[in-house]
């Protein structure tokens, strides 16, 4: 039986830590018995409370992979997001739902398969129904809960009537309110009381390349961003210190509140201007709000990269 490493991206979210789980299962069901799930960095919230929900332990913590190592990519592609050690590892197949990364690249053939839907999970639902395997209702469970995740329970603008479909379905089989679960899991994402600054910054932060510019974009939810905002001195020394060890270019957190449908951007490096441009905003002590602005995929990175 030979070792398959399957694992989402770096700073976890929801659907990179269950996609792990729900692909792997997957996989074992096809008869790859090897097939582990993993995780690339600390849980946050949110997906302690999904697995604890529907009692499902937490993948192991995986910090490098072995040369010719046999490993499955959820929800990223982008070695920068990935493990240490990717770049030589044989990589069997790809289950994504972001565009394909510039420093992604194979040395043999896999299989691909992404779609432009707002959560991997969307997509994982159809390998499950076109391999004809049951979903059970754990499973279905986290499914779900990445799905609210990635959409903010359908208000994000990534969403499409695919995620809202498949959500429905699973619902019914995880046995569970769609609404009630899915604010109940959001709101326990936005407890940050434990997090240091240094933490703060990385519970979701993702590094991409913009013309050259070494970006990284964090984003938190909360039902308040005043909260989040009493720490902004502690949060700013952090990114600074980010900044410094990483050689960032531009450094944005965006404080986003699942509420109202709002962002507030705390931005530094010695880009900020790309920001400036970017939104049509002028910072002021740092910072920018961002009215309708919730997804880092669809209206962050896209526009930043436009504009670098």
């Amino acid at each position: 039986m030979e070792k398959v490493y399957v694992f989402g991206h770096t700073n976890p979210d929801t659907d990179a830590t269950t996609s792990s789980i729900v692909m792997a299962n997957l996989e074992r069901k096809l008869g790859n018995e090897g097939a582990t799930a993993y995780r690339l960095g600390k849980l946050n919230k949110e997906t302690e409370y999904a697995l604890n929900y529907f009692g499902v332990e937490a993948p192991e913590l995986l910090e490098e992979v072995e040369e010719k190592a046999n490993v499955i990519l959820v929800d990223h592609n982008s070695f920068a997001q990935s493990v240490k050690g990717i770049e030589k590892a044989n990589i069997l197949k790809v289950v994504d739902h972001h565009c394909i990364a510039t420093d992604f690249e194979t040395a043999t053939p896999l299989f691909y398969y992404a779609k432009p839907v707002g959560c991997t999970e969307t997509i994982l639902f159809e390998l499950y129904k076109s391999n004809n395997i049951e979903i059970e209702p754990k499973i279905a469970g986290l499914m779900l809960s990445a799905i609210i995740s990635d959409t903010l329970l359908f208000k994000s603008p990534t969403c499409t009537d695919a995620d809202v479909k498949v959500a429905k379905e699973l619902a019914t089989i995880a046995n569970v309110d769609l609404e009630k679960y899915g604010m109940d899991m959001l709101k326990a994402g936005t407890d940050l009381s434990d997090f240091t600054a240094d933490e703060l910054i990385n519970i979701d932060s993702k590094e991409f390349d913009a013309n050259g510019l070494k970006v990284q974009v964090a984003q938190v939810n909360t039902a308040d961003i005043s909260e989040v905002l009493k720490g902004k001195a502690e949060i700013e020394n952090a990114i600074k210190n980010f900044i410094s060890a990483n050689g960032t270019d531009l450094f944005m957190l965006a404080i986003t509140d699942i509420i109202n449908s709002n962002s507030q951007a705390i931005v530094l490096g010695n880009r900020v201007d790309v920001v400036e441009k970017a939104f049509n905003v002028k910072l002021e002590d740092n910072m920018a709000f961002l009215p309708g602005v919730v997804s880092r995929k669809k209206q962050i990175i896209p526009v930043i990269k436009e504009n670098a």
